[in-house]
């Protein structure tokens, strides 16, 4: 047999543990479902300020409206009601790079640029903005997209985005991905010809990296995210159905060829 060490959660006749605690005697009522998903991915404790940083950007990656991950959600489960955990699989399915990927691409994006910059990372906003010149002008000549710039509906500003600097700064936890993003926005109208929002997805992005956690893991936790609010579209479904209505119409608006 071999040895397969973990240090995550056990059971056995008489006990459950989880990060090592006693999760009955421990952890059940005295630590809340934000702290313990932080600590899971992290392997400590946030401290209050991470904490509450770390459930604004739950909370603002719940939901965003009557999207196609929400749709997905609904319509499954009008094709089969037994099934939550497929309608749930659905909607979860459905957060590709459009949506919730772009969590993960921006955290990604920022962390590549500051680990490859060689010296100490700038201390004023003169020296973020050099570098988001470079980056941004980088980006650009390859023929790519800057993750996190522009939204589908919040043209002129993303609401979530001040706040979650707002609380940011008020926890001191503005690290260096929530600098290079912010000075992004300074930067890119006279690089890329247009001024673009800095959406709340990618903001969310880069407030999660600096907390300390993994990039390759931020989609993970917007998908922790909208899962509560794919769980609030499929009981509002249950109690006000609409999914048939919906799926009527998109029917009515196909036009079917032969395959030739």
């Amino acid at each position: 047999m071999g040895d397969y060490p973990t240090s995550i959660g056990t059971s056995d006749e008489h006990s459950i543990t989880l990060l090592g605690r006693d999760l009955p005697g421990e952890l059940l009522g005295q630590v809340g479902f934000a702290e313990l998903a932080f600590w899971l991915v992290a392997m400590r404790r946030p401290t209050p300020g991470e904490l509450r940083m770390f459930e604004a950007v739950l909370v603002a990656l719940a939901d965003h409206g009557f999207t196609p991950t929400a749709i997905a959600a609904r319509l499954t489960l009008l094709s089969a009601p037994e099934s939550l955990q497929g309608a749930l699989a659905a909607g979860i399915l459905g957060g590709g790079s459009r949506f919730l990927g772009v969590t993960e691409d921006a955290g990604k994006f920022l962390a590549h640029a500051i680990a490859r910059r060689d010296g100490d990372l700038p201390t004023a906003d003169s020296g973020w903005d050099e570098l988001a010149r470079e980056v941004v002008g980088e980006t650009k000549a390859a023929g790519r997209f800057v993750p996190g710039l522009g939204h589908p509906l919040h043209k002129s500003g993303d609401p979530r985005t001040p706040v979650i600097y707002r609380i940011a700064g008020e926890e001191g936890v503005i690290g260096p991905h929530l600098e290079l993003f912010a000075a992004i926005g300074r930067v890119h109208p006279d690089i890329l010809g247009r001024t673009l929002p800095l959406n709340g997805a990618g903001v969310c992005g880069a407030a999660l990296a600096d907390l300390g956690l993994p990039p390759e893991l931020l989609r993970g936790f917007a998908l922790l995210a909208r899962t509560a609010g794919l769980l609030g579209h499929l009981a509002e479904e249950m109690r006000r159905p609409i999914g048939m209505q919906v799926y009527d119409a998109i029917d009515r608006s196909a036009l079917y060829l032969p395959p030739d």
